[in-house]
C-alpha cells in the first residue's frame, strides 16, 4: 500500500508546484484555473494531498465513486473537527485564514451519531416550516430594492451589488433579523468566507447571533430563528449560534455563486439565448450547469479518519482533514457525459449522505426567483467585458467570481425612496457603500429595511 508521502516529485506536468508536494489550493493560480489543478490531481488517485492554506494540510478527494464512500461512511469518516490531529498538537496557525470553516462548532455540521441526528433534526423542522410563497414574495421585494438601485445607471456589478447581497438579504429576513443585528451578519458572512479578516469577522458574527437569540428568547416570532429555538430538541444558546452560522453560511454562499456563475452563462453561451416562452427553462437549465460544472462550494465536506484507512491505494492517518472536492468529482471523467441531461440530482453540488445541505431547496429558490426578476426587468442586460477577462475569488473553499460587470438600458426604478446613508443621513435614492467595502457593506440590511417601510 503506497501512501502520498513516498511521492519524490509532483505528477508530471503539474500546475502548482515545481518540487513540493502538497499542492496549494489558495492563491490566484487555482481560483484562474482549478480544473487544470483538479486534472494533475487526479494523477495521484482517487485523492491527493493538498494545502488549503499555508500549514492546513489535507487530502483531497477527486473521484465521484470514492467521494460518494465517505461521504456514505460516517462511521469510518466523523465530522467532528476536535479530531483534527494537526491542530490539537499546535500545528496550524491560529490565525489562518480558513479555521473559521474548519474549527469545531456544536452544530450538525460538525457532529456524528446521535448528537447528529438531534441537531439535524432541529434544522430540519424548521426549514420545513417556511413559507415559500412569502419566501417569493420576499425575494421579489429584494430583487426590486437592488435592481432599483442600479437600474437607471445602465451599468452594474452584478456581483458585489446583487447577486452577493441578495440572499443575505433574504435570509436574514428568515431568521428574523432587526436591522441593526442584519448589518453584522452580513459583514460576518461574506468575510468568514472570502477569509479577509476572518478572525475579526468571525467574531462579529458570533457576537451579532448571540444577541439574535437573546432577543428572540425574549421575543419569538414567525421565523428560522423562533422555530429552532422552540424544537424539542432543547437547543443551548451556543448551540443556537452555531447552528444559526452553519445555516446562513450555507444559505448565503452557495447561492450567491450560482446567481453570479448561471448569469454568467446566460450572458455569454449562445446555447442559452432564447426567448420569453423559454426563459424560465434556461435559467433552471443554467443553474443545472453550474451545479455540475462549477460547484458554489467546491471543496468542503471535511472528513476525519477515525482509525487509519486505506482509500484508493493510499493509506490515511487517523485525525487527518479528507476535503470532498465537489468540483472534481462532478467532472470525474469517468462520468458518463450525458449525465447533466438526464440526472440531475446526481450531482454532488449539495452534499449526500447524512450531511447533505438542508437548505437546497430554499437556496435554489432564491437563486432561479433572482435570476429571473433581474432578466425580466433589464431584458437587454449583457456583459461590459469580455468573457474572457472575467476573474475569481481566491479561496480553497469556493468557486465564486470576483466581478461580473453587465451594462443595458437604463430604465426607470420600480419604487424611489430615500436611502439612509452611512453616516445616519438621507440621501435621495442614493445606494449605500458596496459590499466589497469591508464593515461598509453592513448598512444594505437596515436601508433596505428603510426602503421597503417608506
Amino acid at each position: 500500500m503506497q501512501s502520498h508521502s513516498e511521492f519524490q516529485t509532483p505528477p508530471p506536468g503539474c500546475p502548482a508546484h515545481a518540487g513540493g508536494e502538497r499542492v496549494p489550493l489558495h492563491g490566484p493560480e487555482f481560483a484562474a484555473a482549478p480544473e487544470a489543478f483538479y486534472e494533475t490531481l487526479r494523477q495521484y488517485g482517487p485523492s491527493a494531498p493538498v494545502e488549503l492554506a499555508p500549514g492546513v494540510e489535507a487530502e483531497l478527494v477527486t473521484d465521484y465513486a470514492t467521494a460518494l464512500h465517505v461521504l456514505q461512511n460516517p462511521d469510518t469518516f466523523a465530522r467532528d473537527s476536535r479530531r483534527w490531529r494537526a491542530l490539537n498538537e499546535g500545528r496550524v496557525p491560529l490565525d489562518s485564514p480558513v479555521l473559521p470553516m474548519m474549527m469545531y462548532r456544536p452544530n450538525c455540521l460538525f457532529s456524528d451519531g446521535a448528537e447528529h441526528l438531534r441537531l439535524r433534526q432541529s434544522v430540519t423542522a424548521s426549514l420545513a416550516r417556511v413559507d415559500t410563497h412569502r419566501l417569493s414574495r420576499h425575494v421579489d421585494r429584494v430583487a426590486a430594492y437592488l435592481i432599483s438601485q442600479f437600474s437607471s445607471r445602465g451599468r452594474v456589478e452584478l456581483v458585489a451589488d446583487y447577486a452577493q447581497l441578495l440572499p443575505l438579504l433574504v435570509f436574514n429576513d428568515l431568521f428574523g433579523c432587526p436591522a441593526e443585528i442584519g448589518d453584522r451578519l452580513v459583514f460576518g458572512i461574506s468575510g468568514i468566507f472570502d477569509g479577509v479578516d476572518a478572525e475579526k469577522a468571525n467574531e462579529v458574527l458570533t457576537e451579532a447571533l448571540l444577541e439574535l437569540v437573546a432577543l428572540k428568547r425574549r421575543s419569538p416570532g414567525e421565523d428560522i430563528t423562533s422555530w429552532l429555538m422552540a424544537h424539542p430538541s432543547g437547543l443551548s444558546d451556543e448551540e443556537m449560534v452555531h447552528q444559526l452560522v452553519t445555516l446562513i453560511a450555507a444559505g448565503t454562499e452557495p447561492t450567491q455563486n450560482i446567481i453570479a456563475s448561471a448569469l454568467r452563462l446566460l450572458l455569454t453561451d449562445e446555447k442559452y439565448a432564447g426567448d420569453e416562452h423559454t426563459a424560465g427553462l434556461l435559467v433552471d437549465d443554467a443553474i443545472n450547469d453550474v451545479l455540475w460544472n462549477s460547484a458554489p462550494i467546491a471543496n468542503y465536506g471535511v472528513h476525519y479518519p477515525v482509525r487509519d484507512v486505506e482509500l484508493g491505494g493510499a493509506k490515511l492517518p487517523a485525525g487527518d482533514p479528507v476535503v470532498i472536492s465537489f468540483a472534481a468529482a462532478n467532472t470525474d471523467p469517468t462520468l458518463s457525459t450525458g449525465r447533466q441531461m438526464f440526472s440531475k440530482r446526481a450531482h454532488l453540488a449539495w452534499g449526500a449522505g447524512p450531511h447533505a445541505c438542508p437548505a437546497k431547496d430554499p437556496a435554489l429558490l432564491v437563486a432561479v426567483l433572482a435570476i429571473e426578476k433581474l432578466l425580466n426587468t433589464l431584458p437587454d442586460i449583457d456583459l461590459a467585458l469580455p468573457v474572457e477577462s472575467l476573474t475569481w475569488r481566491p479561496g480553497p473553499f469556493h468557486r465564486a467570481l470576483d466581478v461580473l460587470p453587465a451594462r443595458f438600458t437604463p430604465v426607470r426604478p420600480e419604487r424611489t425612496a430615500s436611502i439612509p446613508s452611512a453616516t445616519g443621513g438621507q440621501s435621495a435614492g442614493k445606494a449605500p457603500a458596496q459590499a466589497g467595502n469591508g464593515s461598509q457593506r453592513g448598512k444594505w440590511w437596515s436601508s433596505f429595511l428603510s426602503w421597503w417601510k417608506v
